[in-house]
């Protein structure tokens, strides 16, 4: 039999996570998955598992978890402290778990965002070929409760790679590079100037679904009234405000606000560890 982990400690929001679910943009069904997604596979390929194996997602506050069987695990992407049975243990690297011992993720001491990964993947039911967590469409397993019981699959022998590994830390400042379009048009050419010279800084209001800004108003060219139209990753739409939101893996698969400039998949690992009050400049990449 393999192992089961059973939650003590939820934390502030703690999710299921893969690579998501591809594909299912016709059918509302937004990707959802990893935000930091080099994070995560970079905790799988420490312990073996293949990049795309399900693992917690934390938010601010950690996690904790009591494993029934010995199990091996990896807490890595936001800095923070880790104990295993109330013991110090490393961050970043492959962490043994005895049987009925509880595995603690501490609060991040920068950065947004860990990831707990357990060798041989949570196997979790997929959903429509994911093990993610959709907070927007409800999809996929429900955030972490106490007592929640999380099966695990079965592990592979540890590669034959370093325990440890270089982990980006949290940005100082996010600088996300744009595409502009396709609908800047519907901005003034001071917004547009004011978009891509402007600091703003991420707001408290960030979740799943978007990072969103606070700072200079994006000030419309055209007062008239967008119809819904398609959403991808990384679009930059502008509500009523006139604050720029970023969309990340859980947006809306649709929207009628319009859209200045689209962020690169790639840069946006970097916005799932950028905490409330970092800096966030755009620029044409």
């Amino acid at each position: 039999m393999t192992a089961k982990l059973t939650v003590v400690r939820p934390g502030a929001l703690t999710t299921v996570q893969d690579a998501g679910r591809t594909g299912h943009a016709h059918l509302g069904v937004p990707r959802s998955g990893a935000l930091d997604a080099p994070a995560m596979r970079l905790a799988n390929r420490l312990l073996g598992n293949p990049d795309d194996a399900a693992v917690l997602e934390t938010t601010l506050t950690g996690c904790a978890l009591r494993a029934d069987r010995p199990v091996t695990v990896l807490v890595g992407g936001a800095p923070c402290p880790v104990t295993v049975g109330g013991r110090p243990a490393a961050w970043g690297s492959p962490v043994h778990v005895p049987a009925g011992a509880t595995l603690d993720a501490g609060p991040a001491t920068s950065g947004v965002r860990s990831y707990l990964a357990v060798a041989g993947g949570l196997a979790v039911d997929p959903v429509l070929g994911s093990r993610s967590a959709d907070l927007l469409s409800g999809l996929g397993p429900a955030p972490l409760a106490a007592g929640t019981v999380l099966p695990v699959g079965r592990a592979r022998p540890l590669p034959a790679l370093p325990v440890a590994a270089p982990w980006p830390a949290p940005p100082a400042e996010l600088v996300l590079p744009v595409l502009l379009g396709p609908r800047a048009d519907w901005f003034t050419p001071a917004a547009v100037r004011t978009f891509l010279t402007a600091t703003f800084t991420v707001s408290a209001h960030s979740n799943r679904i978007g990072l969103r800004t606070e700072g200079p108003s994006l000030e419309r060219e055209s007062a008239g009234e967008l119809p819904s139209e398609g959403m991808v990753l990384g679009a930059v739409q502008v509500p009523p405000d006139g604050r720029p939101v970023v969309f990340l893996h859980d947006h809306p698969t649709t929207g009628g606000y319009p859209v200045i400039a689209v962020v690169p998949e790639p840069a946006l690992a970097a916005a799932a560890q950028a905490v409330p009050g970092t800096p966030v400049r755009f620029t044409v990449g």
